[in-house]
């Protein structure tokens, strides 16, 4: 098990709580990294804010979670971190209960409570947050966002930079007709899907309806 130290892109709310989860999986963080410079120097929960390429200079060695819930956000800052010649680290909370069938990528945050049965894959930086439920046969495509207490059924493909929110609930496809969620799709806190998504597209509601498309 990988155990070099570990450095948050993304000094936020968000990031804060992802530097709690790398605590709670033993795992030692070393700072945040923020693209503000008014943060740079500043301290976040007793941890140094350091510029992308200062942190690249003092801890060369260490592993990048992204501290990001947006997920168009968070995949540019990759493509940044990358750029820096950093790799990538994984953070599953040791609560989370799963199969030995699933297929998980690089940089995946799977946070406390959550749950993931069997034949799932989760691509690269997808994020699952707090006390969620994942069903059979799941694909979540890279860079997809779940917010707490989602639920997720069997036979549900997403594409990439899906966000998911609070509490959105989403029935089950078959192996013949899965729900496809199409890629930088929106889902609205709450909403119960219950049919395909096309992509670009913010749904919301119960059942969950188009509310607009991106243009």
């Amino acid at each position: 098990m990988e155990r070099t130290p570990i450095l948050i892109y993304g000094a936020s709310g968000f990031g804060r709580e992802v530097a709690w989860l790398a605590e709670s999986c033993g795992r030692e963080v070393t700072c945040f990294i923020d693209d503000d410079p008014k943060k740079h120097g500043q301290k976040l929960n007793g941890l140094t804010i350091l510029s992308l390429e200062e942190s690249r200079s003092h801890f060369p060695y260490s592993s990048v979670i992204l501290g990001v819930g947006t997920p168009g956000l968070r995949e540019t800052m990759t493509m940044k971190a990358e750029k820096a010649g950093f790799l990538f680290a994984m953070l599953i909370h040791p609560s989370v209960k799963k199969s030995n069938w699933i297929e998980i990528e690089e940089g995946v945050v799977i946070c406390a409570g959550s749950i993931l049965t069997t034949n799932i894959r989760l691509g690269r930086h997808v994020q699952i947050n707090l006390d969620c439920s994942i069903g059979h046969d799941v694909i979540m495509g890279e860079f997809t966002t779940l917010a707490p207490g989602v639920h997720v059924s069997g036979w549900v493909h997403f594409g990439k930079r899906v966000y998911v929110g609070t509490g959105a609930v989403f029935i089950n496809g078959t192996e013949e007709k899965h729900l496809d969620i199409g890629d930088d799709a929106v889902i609205g806190a709450g909403a119960v899907v219950t049919q395909s998504i096309p992509k670009g597209e913010t749904w919301g509601g119960v059942p969950a309806r188009p509310l607009h498309s991106k243009k």
